[in-house]
């Protein structure tokens, strides 16, 4: 579903990350760590086509990134691609649920009972109407993530999907994702440090500047 090649990013001289290699199968939960600083965020920014590379191949289902224009990137986003930004991203004029629904808006989807099982499904069920400046952090981050997998994704990216949550709604919302992973057969890759989320992954792996490793701590 994804695979990567000898991929480099600078930022001028400096590398952020160099000499990439990675491939996730279908329905393969993939969790990257690493030291703070060290391009992961950029890194999965790369697998969707949000940013530019200097060197090396990405190729999500078979499509290469490098070689698409813009639009044919941003309609394989649409389509196969869910992905849970750090900042949230949810659009503060339309209600959670329209928020939710936008990916499947943009396919020419409608599908009310879809949405709904996504709010049940991350315990938002009763919070469809209100606004985004009327949750919490915790709230729009699960807002963020309903909406990610609203489409049903072929490939899923998460930045530190749990970060703003306690522990029991973390419990729910890595529930929700693995699920997508299992049931739908979608490739999951999640930037974390937590324990709990990687002890989940079939893979754990470990984001240097030299490149990418297992993580030692695991085998």
């Amino acid at each position: 579903m994804l695979t990567i090649h000898q991929l480099s990013k600078l930022y001028g001289p400096t590398a952020v990350f160099a000499n990439v290699d990675l491939a996730v199968r279908p329905g393969e939960f993939v969790a990257i760590m690493g030291e703070s600083g060290v391009g992961k965020s950029t890194l999965l920014n790369c697998m969707a086509g949000l940013d530019t590379w200097d060197s090396g191949s990405v190729q999500v289902d078979g499509a290469e990134l490098s070689t698409m224009k813009d639009d044919a990137k941003a309609a394989l986003r649409r389509e196969k691609i869910g992905f849970v930004f750090q900042a949230f991203h949810v659009l503060p004029h339309l209600d959670v649920a329209q928020n939710v629904a936008l990916p499947l808006l943009l396919l020419q989807r409608k599908d009310d009972a879809r949405v709904h099982t996504m709010l049940e499904a991350l315990g938002l069920g009763a919070l469809g109407s209100r606004l985004p400046q009327q949750l919490s952090g915790g709230q729009l981050q699960r807002v963020a993530i309903a909406r990610a997998l609203v489409h049903s994704p072929r490939l899923l990216l998460a930045d530190e999907p749990t970060g703003n949550l306690d522990p029991s709604t973390a419990a729910v919302v890595m529930q929700a994702l693995v699920g997508q992973c299992r049931q739908h057969g979608t490739a999951l890759v999640l930037v974390t440090h937590s324990s709990a989320a990687t002890a989940q992954a079939d893979r754990v792996l470990r984001l240097t500047a030299q490149g990418m490793r297992s993580d030692g701590a695991l085998g």
